[in-house]
């Protein structure tokens, strides 16, 4: 074989040889080694307090297959994002591992997750098996990042119950499909179209001193590495808005 045939071959093989670890670091489908812990206090669900902003909802979201997020939580950016969470002991863990949705903040011993008790059990094979894993306490996981799937549900909009109507207004946003975060928010009067930025306050609760009087709109804007994308909803948030109310935004998402 000529000279040059064989410095091309290696150049290709070289330029493979560089692809491949940049290729893996950014699969958006691989799996990440990690650790997971449970709340050895909890039920089997999750917690009402959740540094998320859920309440209640934190507790059922996922039939209480929640878990608290160590960096993944992102400052309230990853509230609300799915995971499947599998463990890695063949003699305890299922292939599969459930999904878990991030509802709190929080880590212990080198982990990224702390979970339910319920998902924590969901990740091993039998009833015994997870009985085992309880008793270790810490384990050993890989996790990636799945599609939040809510049939039946549209994005909904909680008015949290700190509001004070008309001065202060902060809300929660509830069953939001997809892969995407939502970076950005913004409350738009309806009849003049003039939108106003709102602060996230914490995890994933939105809120505005003096917010515009009558029917709101809600802009929001989804994220990932590729691209970004605004959601308008359907349903406005009416004039007379209540703390505690939630509203059907009319929208759904699968991005």
């Amino acid at each position: 074989m000529a000279f040059s045939q064989l410095f091309v071959l290696s150049l290709f093989a070289s330029f493979l040889l560089m692809q491949t670890p940049g290729d893996a670091a950014t699969c958006s489908d691989c799996f990440t080694r990690s650790r997971a812990a449970y709340y050895p206090n909890s039920d089997e669900k999750g917690t009402e307090t959740g540094r998320c902003g859920f309440g209640t909802f934190g507790a059922t979201i996922n039939g209480g297959d929640v878990a608290a997020a160590s960096d993944l939580y992102r400052d309230g950016v990853g509230c609300g994002a799915c995971y499947q969470v599998r463990c890695t002991n063949s003699n305890y863990c299922s292939d599969k591992g459930t999904t878990v949705v991030v509802t709190d903040h929080g880590s212990s011993d080198q982990t990224d997750f702390i979970m339910s008790r319920r998902a924590f059990s969901r990740i091993a094979q039998t009833t015994d098996a997870a009985a085992s894993l309880l008793a270790l306490g810490v384990v050993d996981i890989e996790y990636r990042r799945v599609p939040c799937s809510y049939p039946g549900k549209n994005i909904t909009i909680k008015i949290d119950e700190n509001s004070n109507y008309p001065h202060y207004l902060a809300f929660i946003i509830w069953h939001q499909q997809g892969k995407k975060d939502i970076t950005a928010v913004q409350l738009c009067e309806t009849q003049n179209f003039v939108c106003k930025l709102l602060d996230r306050s914490y995890g994933a609760v939105w809120t505005t001193n003096s917010p515009p009087r009558g029917p709101l709109s809600i802009r929001m804007l989804f994220s990932n590495d590729e691209e970004e994308t605004w959601l308008i909803p359907v349903n406005n948030i009416p004039e007379d808005w209540k703390p505690g109310n939630t509203y059907d935004s009319g929208v759904q998402v699968n991005l």
